[in-house]
């Protein structure tokens, strides 16, 4: 059926517009007479103007129901959020499914009272439909088929005063449980379920054979609360147990674990980008020692080349504000070897020997000879057995002396130099 709307045609507002045919496509869009359209009724498969759906040229109706016969060429009905006008809606035989814009449909909707889906296809009913829907006071649901209702559809239906379901059949699915016990509990919305009712509503299992009645499928899907406070509570106390029992005997491993960790991290990242060290080497020395390393390491070593050596030192290149055990992390790290300054002030301090550990763990991870230790005096047997690790080292790696003789300096720094300049680590 083609409808010929002519240009001269002009009505007042107030326009009741039935209309009932096959298929109806209509002619002359913006004719004022369609602008005069408050009730629009519609028996169709479909009833466009051009391609477009009706609806969006009846701006200013206010009850609109179409009936159509699940014909695929029906149109994009989120056209529909353009009625702000409308109070009654009703939509019947439509396959929703097929709406590509469904979650908009009822969009902008405010001042819609009536909202009933009859005879419709739909997988789910949720939040997303009835966001806008703040003036709805009946829904009316009449799905095809099984579906799925989340709990969210009624959250903002907050002026609901009557739910209507007839022919309702669900998805055997614990989101379709809060069901069961809304319609029993609430006291603000009237709930009318007709053929089945709530006790004899049936439910789809998953191999889309068998049914089950709903309401005995949705005892499964409760819990004990006590319960789940009770496996709760027990989990959190065996792990607090645990994490301070772990603590207790293994605390001392934790920081050098977790620094390791990191350690193996940056290599990662160095390797993987090409980075190179921004030092030669990180001194790792006690600050009661600082004037040696001024007078004696610095001149011989930075300022002596080409190549000229860039050294790290934690009372100069240190970052400030940072945590003190991260900037020796990323110090090590960031040098291509560590050079231990062992001396009775050395083994005396804490962070030395936090510096020595951190330092022997990269050596002991990347397996290549970026750990040089120099003693700056003659430290007794007995001393160094109190610190197993540098003992260790000791005795596995061989070490320099600083000498005694002024004479033998010379040669001394040629030699650490020449170490310390060499490439053959990168």
């Amino acid at each position: 059926m083609q409808l010929v709307i002519g240009n001269n045609a002009t009505l007042g507002q107030g326009l009741n517009f039935h209309i009932k045919s096959k298929n109806v496509t209509v002619e002359d869009c913006n004719s004022s007479l369609l602008t005069s359209v408050v009730t629009l009724k519609i028996n169709a498969a479909y009833m466009k103007c051009g391609n477009e759906f009706i609806g969006k040229y009846v701006k200013s109706v206010v009850n609109l129901e179409f009936e159509s016969m699940f014909s695929d060429n029906i149109g994009d009905l989120v056209v529909i959020n353009q009625l702000v006008h409308l109070q009654t809606l009703k939509l019947e035989n439509i396959d929703l499914t097929k709406q590509p814009n469904l979650a908009i449909m009822f969009r902008n909707l405010t001042k819609l009272q009536t909202l009933m889906l009859t005879n419709c296809r739909m997988f789910f009913l949720d939040g997303s439909l009835t966001k806008d829907l703040k003036a709805l006071t009946g829904l009316v649901l009449t799905p095809k088929d099984n579906i799925n209702i989340l709990q969210n559809l009624v959250e903002h239906l907050t002026s609901l005063k009557y739910l209507q379901f007839q022919d309702l059949s669900l998805y055997c699915n614990c989101d379709n449980a809060w069901l069961v016990s809304w319609v029993k509990d609430n006291r603000k919305v009237q709930v009318a379920m007709f053929s089945p009712s709530m006790k004899e509503l049936q439910c789809l299992t998953d191999n889309g054979i068998n049914h089950l009645n709903f309401v005995d499928y949705s005892k499964n899907c409760s819990f004990d609360v006590e319960f789940v406070f009770f496996a709760s509570t027990s989990a959190f106390l065996c792990i607090f147990i645990i994490v301070v029992l772990s603590y207790k005997f293994t605390g001392q491993y934790i920081a050098p674990v977790y620094h390791i960790a990191s350690g193996w991290f940056r290599e990662a990242l160095r390797v993987t980008s090409k980075h190179q060290y921004r030092y030669d080497v990180f001194v790792s020395y006690s600050s009661k020692d600082e004037h040696w390393v001024i007078e004696e390491l610095l001149p011989n070593l930075e300022r002596r080349g080409p190549p000229f050596l860039r050294l790290c030192l934690h009372s100069r290149d240190f970052q400030l504000g940072q945590d003190i055990v991260e900037n020796i992390t990323d110090s090590i790290y960031a040098s291509r070897r560590t050079l231990c300054l062992i001396s009775r002030n050395y083994l005396g301090s804490n962070w030395c020997s936090l510096e020595m550990q951190l330092a022997t763990y990269r050596l002991q991870v990347e397996h290549r000879d970026i750990l040089i230790m120099l003693f700056l005096e003659v430290i007794p047997s007995r001393l160094l057995s109190s610190h197993h690790r540098l003992a260790r080292l000791v005795k596995t790696r061989t070490y320099l002396d600083w000498p005694q003789d002024p004479e033998m300096h010379e040669a001394f720094w040629d030699r650490l130099w020449c170490k310390l300049s060499s490439n053959t680590t990168n």
